[in-house]
């Protein structure tokens, strides 16, 4: 059985040098795809595997220019 690493959408997104609410949303809008789920004390948490990660990663390359937001059309 292969061992995935896990990480909270705080960390992923500390990772990719973007804010939590900026992942977000681009969760919510459907940029991304949503990782797996699972009900922690009453909430339910995401939990971002290394393919979501890198996932997350293109789509940044792709579409992000820090500090002046998405790229133009």
């Amino acid at each position: 059985m292969d061992i995935m690493t896990v990480s909270s959408t705080a960390e992923v997104a500390r990772a990719l040098g973007i804010s939590k609410k900026t992942l977000l949303r681009w969760l919510y809008a459907g940029k991304l795809a949503e990782p797996k789920h699972q009900k922690s004390g009453g909430q339910d948490v995401r939990l971002w595997g290394e393919q979501d990660v890198a996932r997350a990663r293109r789509y940044k390359e792709e579409n992000f220019r820090k500090g002046r937001g998405r790229k133009r059309k």
